[in-house]
């Protein structure tokens, strides 16, 4: 079986998972000097904003055109599918394994790399060569917005300040749309063979807790953990969300009918290619997600409610 972009994405962040908190101010002098802190703590000065950028992942790419900068990307790892312009930029190999020499024939001055996506070594090859690296790695939504104000000013742009004031603004909105909701308990399955699923650590399960969500697999310790099919049965959850093969891993689970998520009719589907990429359009995946949760709700309590009605219909 081939294994798709976006489980190789999440491989990846589970291999090199270290949590960070990166400063979300830019600061700027009368010279144009700018100096921002990546994902990795380290600081990152231009002389000048940005004119050639390379990005070495998709969500780096997403961020980049989110911040004003489409323009000045001039290269772009595989899979960079959106938005549409990204697709027609040249290619400078996958986020595994980088092509150093195209890279620095595109004579870059800023590249975007993917802290625990992209090969460290491959990364210390850029910098001997005297390129300057801002390591991206969003873990949630506020380092989404933070990391667009960083970008933003690197490039010299204002879309990056204001697209994260937009995007803090969706996510309060929905964070009060859904607060105080009835708990809903969730298996988010990225994979089927081997069964796989992705802990609390991950940006997918901040977004099940903003919908009223609980991950059941959110407390073990792999980031992308492999599970068992008992261990799904045995965690029994209210729902199945699927975001692998266009939902033809949600048939493994039909057959059990007494499971509460195939009794309740609770089993979805959803574009893993938006909901797991830490980009700016996990919030428009999230509405998604929010609305699978609250329909689940509905009809969970709704089964609860028959189930109990149905002994004593029973007697009469």
């Amino acid at each position: 079986m081939t294994t798709p972009p976006s489980l190789r994405a999440l491989f990846a962040a589970a291999i090199v998972f270290v949590s960070t908190s990166p400063s979300t101010t830019a600061s700027t002098t009368t010279s144009a000097t700018v100096s921002v802190v990546d994902d990795s703590g380290n600081t990152v000065t231009l002389t000048a904003p940005a004119q050639r950028i390379v990005s070495l992942a998709p969500h780096a790419t997403e961020l980049l055109f989110a911040a004003g900068a489409g323009n000045q990307v001039v290269g772009v790892s595989e899979y960079s599918d959106f938005p549409a312009a990204a697709k027609q930029l040249p290619s400078v190999g996958g986020s595994g394994q980088l092509d150093i020499e195209r890279i620095a024939s595109l004579k870059p001055d800023l590249i975007v790399a993917w802290r625990s996506g992209n090969n460290r070594r491959q990364l210390a090859r850029l910098r001997k060569l005297g390129l300057t690296v801002f390591e991206s790695e969003p873990r949630n939504f506020e380092a989404i917005a933070d990391s667009l104000e960083r970008l933003g000013a690197l490039v010299g742009r204002d879309e990056g300040r204001l697209h994260a004031q937009q995007f803090r603004q969706q996510v309060q909105t929905l964070e009060q749309h859904y607060a105080g909701r009835s708990p809903v308990t969730v298996f988010y399955q990225i994979w089927s063979a081997p069964l796989m699923t992705l802990n609390d650590a991950h940006i997918v399960s901040q977004a099940i807790r903003l919908c009223g969500g609980v991950n059941v697999f959110g407390q073990l310790k792999p980031l992308v953990p492999t599970i068992s099919r008992e261990a799904v049965l045995t965690a029994n959850p209210d729902v199945i969300i699927v975001s692998d093969e266009k939902g033809n891993g949600l048939e493994r689970w039909r057959s059990f009918k007494r499971m509460q998520a195939v009794a309740s009719g609770n089993l979805m589907t959803i574009d893993g290619g938006t909901m797991n990429r830490a980009g700016p359009r996990v919030i428009e995946a999230t509405r998604t997600l929010c609305k699978q949760i609250d329909d689940a709700r509905k009809r969970t309590t709704k089964n609860a409610s028959e189930a109990f009605k149905k002994p004593n219909e029973t007697s009469k």
